[in-house]
């Protein structure tokens, strides 16, 4: 019992630090913790905003640009409001259309309204004037693969990529709103080797257009392994969306945080074996391991990198006894609650799920 609760806490630990440190860098404020951050011993920059707003969408990327600018600046938050869900806080700082910029002095809930041009440039220039910091834009990273004329064959086409294009035109107002979202969708899936979140300048492109028929922006197409003609892809536009259809549609296993969820790793072949592995006496686990063996041999992309980790799994628990799964994965778990790079993460998480079917 007591090593169970051990356990439980550990996990619990884990998932903490993970959200933790994967949160927002613009804070989310609500009724209950507005006062408890806002007008306190820091400058705010507060957004009012609704989900269903055009201009809201547009400044989303430009907003969360200046949030992870000024981050590490201790006397500055940059927060948000859904005023859809908190009306009482929205209502209460006179906020009457979206999106609503107002500064908060220090110590102060007496606000003032924002009027200027709402890019991360302009935004910070404000706030370092008014909180008396000298913070500079970060350049953030895309992980989104550009395609051009030179490129498109050679990514979209390679038979060993799933590749989701998105064809837009600089001018779509669609394509800006959905421009924030399509980003996280490539971070999600950054680290999979076999998966490419891909867009065209199909108004620079026209030829590429035309060839997959696109009419209309912004149009996606998924292009998988085994169809490089592509396939329309006419689900929901919300991260949530496009993170179920790539899992559903590459095997992959992420959540919307860019996570692998518990399911990463476990191969339904290799499991059955496992199975018949656990119960067995110590001769027969001989022979179901080189079963193990010749099952991963067969094994290729990302799933013979999974095979490779039952297979030590496998030998591991031959050699160290009954107990290895579960004190291994107890290490692993007081590894995940530190701070490491995503790809040491996704180490990480598959060992400890692969491990947890030869604990069961």
């Amino acid at each position: 019992m007591a090593s169970s609760r051990i356990f439980l806490a550990l996990v619990a630990l884990a998932l903490f630090a993970f959200c933790s440190a994967l949160a927002d860098d613009v804070v989310v404020l609500t009724g209950e913790n507005f006062e408890k951050e806002v007008g306190q011993d820091r400058g705010a920059l507060v957004e009012f905003y609704a989900p269903w707003c055009g201009h809201c969408k547009k400044l989303a990327p430009e907003y969360e640009k200046l949030g992870a600018s000024f981050k590490k600046a201790k006397s500055v938050l940059i927060g948000k409001v859904n005023c859809d869900d908190h009306k009482d806080v929205c209502s209460k700082y006179g906020v009457s259309g979206y999106p609503t910029i107002q500064w908060f002095p220090k110590g102060s809930l007496e606000p003032k309204k924002y009027e200027g041009a709402r890019t991360a440039e302009a935004l910070a220039e404000f706030v370092n004037t008014e909180g008396g910091t000298n913070v500079k834009i970060a350049a953030v990273p895309s992980s989104v693969v550009v395609l051009t004329q030179d490129n498109f064959d050679e990514i979209v086409l390679d038979v060993k990529k799933d590749v989701l294009v998105e064809f837009y035109a600089p001018w779509c107002g669609h394509c800006k709103n959905l421009a924030p979202t399509y980003e996280k969708v490539a971070a999600v899936f950054k680290q999979e080797e076999d998966v490419v979140i891909a867009n065209l300048d199909a108004d620079n492109y026209k030829d590429l257009a035309e060839k997959y028929g696109v009419s209309g922006y912004p149009t996606l197409k998924f292009f998988p392994k085994n169809n490089k003609a592509g396939e329309d892809y006419d689900g929901g536009r919300d991260l949530e969306d496009f993170v179920s259809f790539i899992n559903e549609k590459s095997g992959t296993s992420r959540d919307s945080k860019g996570q692998y969820t518990s399911k990463a790793g476990i191969l339904e072949t290799l499991d059955s074996l496992v199975k018949e592995f656990i119960s067995a006496s110590a001769e027969e686990k001989k022979n179901i391991y080189t079963k193990i063996e010749e099952e991963a041999a067969k094994l290729t992309g990302s799933a013979a990198r999974y095979g490779k980790i039952y297979v030590k799994a496998a030998k591991s628990c031959m050699d160290k006894g009954a107990d290895y799964a579960k004190n291994e994965i107890q290490r692993l778990e007081r590894m995940l609650s530190k701070t490491i790079s995503a790809a040491k993460a996704d180490e990480f998480v598959l060992k400890k799920n692969i491990l947890s079917t030869f604990a069961a």
